[in-house]
């Protein structure tokens, strides 16, 4: 796929997850014991051999631009093409501030126009999943089409739980004849995925027109209002996905990665999810240490008990200490004897000896950055 740019959007505002983004964007919301949330589609990118890729940015993105750097852990540091990150545009008349998508792109024209690849992958940023594009790919120049749209066949959710997603409707020849946005009673089960390919020049051209009229926003001003004048086809994803929009749903796709089979969905051997390097030690596990089916990073020392957990680097379970259904991230320390269960502990949190805080699956409870009690 070189003949492909990528465009990752990560300006969303996501009120559902302000515990976690209080000072860093959803894409940069530590993931798995080890990465960032971005590192999965931009994995997915340089693994489909894209090798020119733009990070458009909105607030909180400095984070972000430390976990990025250079782009070398993705062979993205390189002469010709590589990793562009695209802080907003700030001028007297701009507070930077995007409206939609759309103006998020009209911002960052420049580099569309500047880039020589003719397809462009444009995707959001807050989805976990592993995949090559080379078969959408083949399949939108298959099809003749003008924008070629992923989306996720949702057998297993009820319709009630889709009214948050993007939904099409296609005929027999996967061409979209119909597209909801967030719909009370979606007609299907088809979830857009946040992720299209179409040629950059037409991505130029739709951007251009849609931001003279006023219009913001990609899939109400763009998608819908074009399926009936462009070729418009959706290319079915088949495997494992996860969309992170709130603590709910940060919660149970970091838990569902203690299945085995949701990580070798993800993390399978030919295509790796890359992250930002960083050396530490093996983790310690003290005499009255115990663990049970949970995920512990480099760097930490477990005194205590975990249980279906995830911990990530440098964390401290102090003796005595039941971490249970948990989610502790980087440098957190768990004093002794204290309790934990359904919680999500943000960087650097201290918990102080013989504390007790109690979630439930359903209604986890997230502490922010720094955090002390």
């Amino acid at each position: 796929m070189n003949d492909v740019m990528g465009i990752i959007k990560t300006g969303g505002i996501y009120e559902g997850l302000k515990e976690l983004t209080i000072s860093r964007s959803s894409a940069a919301i530590p993931f798995g014991g080890r990465y960032r949330i971005i590192d999965f589609i931009l994995s997915d990118m340089v693994n489909s051999g894209i090798r020119n890729v733009g990070v458009i940015t909105q607030n909180n993105y400095h984070s972000l631009m430390d976990h990025l750097g250079s782009g070398k852990e993705w062979d993205l540091d390189r002469k010709k093409d590589g990793l562009f990150i695209l802080p907003p545009y700030v001028t007297t008349k701009n507070s930077g501030w995007y409206r939609g998508s759309v103006d998020a792109l009209y911002n960052n024209i420049s580099y569309i126009r500047r880039s020589i690849q003719k397809y462009t992958l444009l995707s959001g940023s807050n989805s976990i999943y592993n995949t090559s594009f080379d078969e959408m790919l083949d399949f939108h120049i298959a099809k003749k089409a003008d924008i070629t749209v992923m989306y996720k066949k949702m057998d297993f959710m009820d319709r009630a739980n889709l009214s948050k997603y993007g939904i099409i409707d296609m005929n027999n020849r996967s061409r979209i004849v119909d597209i909801e946005e967030k719909p009370k009673n979606p007609k299907t089960l088809n979830v857009l995925m946040d992720v299209c390919i179409l040629e950059r020049e037409l991505l130029k051209e739709l951007v251009e027109e849609a931001y003279s009229r006023g219009r913001y926003e990609w899939v109400k001003d763009i998608l819908i209002e074009k399926f009936n004048k462009l070729k418009i086809y959706g290319y079915c994803y088949q495997g494992h996905w996860d969309y992170i929009d709130n603590i709910k749903s940060y919660y149970n796709a970091s838990i569902d990665m203690l299945k085995s089979s949701t990580r070798e969905e993800l993390f399978p051997a030919n295509r790796p999810i890359y992250t930002k390097i960083k050396d530490e030690p093996p983790a310690k596990y003290k005499g009255s240490s115990r663990v049970i089916n949970s995920i512990v990073a480099d760097g930490s020392v477990i005194e205590g008990e975990v249980i279906n957990s995830i911990i990530f680097r440098g964390v401290n379970i102090k003796k005595g200490a039941i971490v249970k259904n948990s989610i502790i991230m980087q440098n957190t320390v768990v004093g002794e004897r204290s309790e934990l269960d359904c919680v999500i502990l943000d960087k650097d949190v201290c918990i102080n000896s013989e504390k007790r805080i109690i979630g439930q699956s359903n209604f986890p409870i997230a502490l922010p950055k720094k955090m002390v009690i």
